[in-house]
């Protein structure tokens, strides 16, 4: 696959899109660059990229990798 935006980090989250909907959502297993493991790959490059417990990823299809952040309410 080949990373379109951003940067695609290892321990981040991920959710995969099919048509724009999301069909999953978990963690990578595995992520490539050649047959290196590497820890992140930059925009414009191509990678292997492997889905923890998802084995339906099909061509076409979106993997987005993202963060929480979470936000105390103030009043």
């Amino acid at each position: 696959c080949m990373v379109v935006d951003g940067v695609v980090l290892r321990n981040k989250p991920i959710r995969v899109l099919r048509e724009e909907v999301v069909i999953h959502e978990g963690e990578l297993d595995s992520l490539r660059r050649f047959k290196d493991d590497v820890s992140e790959v930059r925009s414009g490059t191509e990678c292997g990229i492997g889905v923890k417990d998802y084995t339906d990823v099909k061509a076409g299809d979106k993997i987005e990798v993202f963060d929480i952040h979470e936000v105390k309410r103030s009043l």
